[in-house]
């Protein structure tokens, strides 16, 4: 409906009821009687105004949803234009992504056959390489038996030269009483210490070489020895024989050989510092610092011990953070007295007899060990008292833990007990990592020299705690 159609509807409304109600006005003027008409008309007005609100009810109505109408037409125009963009832009992208597909195909392809010649190329070195393992095998075979057989070699001279470095221990010492003949009184005098100079590694060998051409004469009489008696024991001698002083078994008719004065390890002088563990406090612990450096597989552990108690107590203690066990030398209150366990990695442990050392003398003891075939000895007072193998064989001690002297670790630094302190003395203290040989072992328990190559000795301690005490003794029998 136009604005014009509008006005003059307007305008008719309001016109109409003026002219109706001015005729009206005439008429009741000179009669009276005609109220029912008027009456009608009033009701006729009042219907008329109700029409006229209700109509322009109605119009505001339309005109609201004309610009409703309007409103959706430009709504609907700019989703036209919107829609008619994001095809053109979903065109574009499709036309983008064709052009990549293209690509990755032509690169699927490429790779493709790459992946097929390098599959060929490695199928060639395969069959090369296979054929090679196949010449190699035999040569393989042969370069392991070889090995395995050096291994074994080593290990039965390495038993070899300690089983007959304690017979030429016992012939050495034997010679000065059988030069000084039975009139000779007194026990034999120890001989002075001699400093030497500290040999290479050359002169280690030609060393070690000397000594195993001097035990190889013996080399069938020792191995049936050490199978036959082990823990470094001997069997009875046989008829028409009698026993040396020194364990050997002398031929028939022979003369009786004059008794030896063992050498008295207090006659021992020069053997550095002393520690003194008075009693069996908890607190009495020595450290040792730094531990070991690198990894072990291979250890000799030698020390002059004089013991003031009934057990032999800790002598040293390893401990890391995976295993507070990895290398122990204890004895507690609780086993018998005078045996001591050597524990490498628990729960593994030896059992070694040191009854030797509860008579409250100084004595000197040497545990020994190698990873090669688990081999260990147990030297006190330059004899071979114990031996045995399959004992951690192939394992390494790991470096980085803690290292104490007197105490029994149950964790890093730790866990002391009491009944495994160690009351007493040591000296001359010193660890390597190798295995000594007993003409080595020999020279450490009569004070000619100190091998070579010692990781780490009593100058290496850098904590007494307690009642621990360092004394400087000229000789051993000196030493409180």
């Amino acid at each position: 409906m136009g604005c014009s159609g509008r006005k003059t509807l307007f305008f008719f409304l309001i016109f109409v009821p003026v002219c109706l109600h001015g005729a009206s006005l005439q008429e009741a003027g000179p009669t009276g009687p005609r109220k029912p008409f008027f009456e009608r008309l009033r009701r006729l007005e009042e219907q008329f105004r109700r029409f006229q609100e209700v109509t322009l009810t109605h119009l505001r109505d339309i005109a609201s949803n004309y610009n409703v109408s309007y409103n959706v037409d430009v709504r609907f125009r700019s989703l036209a234009e919107e829609s008619q963009a994001v095809a053109v832009a979903v065109n574009q992208s499709q036309a983008a992504m064709q052009g990549d597909l293209a690509q990755l195909r032509a690169w699927v392809r490429k790779i493709e056959r790459r992946s097929r010649k390098a599959d060929s190329r490695l199928q060639a070195l395969d069959l090369a390489l296979s054929g090679k393992s196949e010449l190699r095998a035999p040569e393989r075979k042969v370069q392991k038996d070889v090995g395995d057989a050096l291994r074994d070699t080593l290990a039965g001279l390495s038993h070899l030269v300690h089983s007959q470095g304690a017979r030429l221990a016992a012939v050495e010492g034997r010679l000065p009483v059988a030069n000084l003949g039975p009139a000779a009184p007194g026990p034999v005098p120890a001989p002075s210490p001699v400093q030497p100079e500290r040999p290479g590694p050359s002169s280690l060998k030609l060393q070690r070489g000397r000594q195993e051409l001097r035990a190889a004469p013996e080399h069938r009489s020792a191995t049936q020895d050490s199978a036959a008696h082990p823990q470094g024991t001997r069997g009875p001698p046989a008829s028409g024989s009698h026993q040396a002083p020194d364990g050997d078994a002398a031929a028939p008719g022979d003369p009786p050989r004059p008794v030896q004065t063992p050498q008295r390890p207090g006659d021992m002088c020069s053997r550095g510092p002393t520690l003194v563990f008075p009693n069996a406090s908890t607190e009495n612990v020595v450290s040792l610092s730094p531990g070991f450096l690198t990894a072990l597989r291979a250890l000799s552990f030698c020390s002059w011990v004089r013991t003031a108690s009934g057990h032999l107590g800790t002598l040293l203690s390893y401990a890391t953070e995976d295993n507070d066990n990895k290398l122990v030398l204890h004895g507690r209150d609780s086993l018998v007295p005078g045996s001591i366990h050597f524990v490498i990695g628990d729960p593994a442990f030896r059992e070694l007899p040191l009854q030797l050392l509860l008579d409250g003398q100084w004595h000197h003891v040497c545990v020994i060990w190698t990873s090669i075939q688990g081999r260990y000895w147990l030297h006190v007072d330059r004899r071979l008292v114990a031996t045995g193998s399959h004992f951690r064989e192939g394992y390494e001690i790991p470096p980085g833990g803690s290292l104490v002297l007197g105490q029994e670790q149950d964790s890093v630094g730790g866990g002391f007990d009491s009944s495994e302190a160690f009351v007493g003395s040591m000296s001359g203290l010193a660890i390597w990592d190798r295995v000594l040989v007993p003409g080595e072992v020999t020279n450490l328990a009569t004070g000619r020299e100190l091998p070579t190559g010692a990781i780490l000795t009593l100058a290496n301690a850098t904590r007494l705690g307690g009642f621990v005490q360092r004394a400087n003794c000229t000789c051993l029998e000196l030493c409180p």
